[in-house]
């Protein structure tokens, strides 16, 4: 139920501007529905949410991904009796870094898996966010350059100020940092590899022993001999 009077309270600097259903369109009963909020707004908006929208992929970072449309109503004149439907109208969505990536990380599960699992995501989408905007500042240069774009002043004062404000990545001492970095990097890879291919050969071995030594309980032919015409011992497995 309604109650503007406790709703202005608790939210004053709010407005009522429409309100949302779950549905695949709308439909006639909508519009009896719609009616109701007339008087708390003379045009009222609706917001259809569609969760079974199949989403169009594809790569442009412009591109409205949201399962929802928004529809404002309107009086059709048609055979000289007029009704009221509703007509779809464009929207723009604004929101935050912060809104964004907590919203991608939570479309795509970030609640599940591992405490380390669920930072990398984060992490990964945070940097994801960084390269598409990136993207769109030197589109923009590139853009002003070409003079198909107005030239801004404010915005490229902007992003020389961004620009002076990274730290210079070309000197020697982070040059010597990264390297460092970067070799410990391919180190602890190269000995997690070895280390798990020495732990695959020690079982290796150890299924080779228990299958000679069952052959040689059944008195079958020796088909490897260990040191010195002798069978292996127990002890003479491959230790990691």
């Amino acid at each position: 139920m309604l109650t503007p009077s406790s709703d202005k309270q608790v939210f004053p600097s709010l407005e009522f501007i429409g309100w949302y259903t779950v549905a695949p369109k709308p439909t006639a009963r909508h519009i009896a529905y719609h009616e109701q909020f007339t008087g708390y707004c003379s045009t009222p908006l609706l917001l259809v949410l569609q969760p079974s929208l199949s989403l169009p992929g594809g790569s442009d970072i412009n591109a409205q991904s949201l399962p929802f449309k928004a529809y404002e109503p309107t009086v059709e004149i048609k055979e000289r009796t007029s009704r009221s439907v509703f007509i779809e109208v464009p929207y723009n969505v604004e929101t935050g870094e912060a809104e964004r990536i907590a919203v991608d990380w939570t479309a795509k599960g970030g609640g599940s898996g591992t405490s380390l699992e669920s930072h990398l995501q984060t992490q990964r989408s945070a940097v994801k966010m960084l390269h598409e905007r990136i993207l769109l500042l030197v589109k923009y240069v590139a853009d002003v350059v070409a003079g198909t774009t107005k030239k801004d002043h404010d915005v490229l004062r902007s992003l020389a100020a961004l620009v002076a404000s990274l730290p210079a990545s070309e000197n020697k001492a982070f040059r010597e940092e990264f390297d460092t970095e970067y070799e410990d990097v391919q180190l602890t890879a190269f000995l997690s590899s070895l280390t798990k291919s020495t732990n695959i050969l020690n079982d290796l071995v150890d299924k080779h022993l228990v299958l000679t030594a069952n052959r040689e309980d059944r008195g079958g032919p020796r088909r490897r001999m260990g040191r010195q015409g002798t069978m292996p011992e127990w002890g003479d497995r491959l230790h990691g």
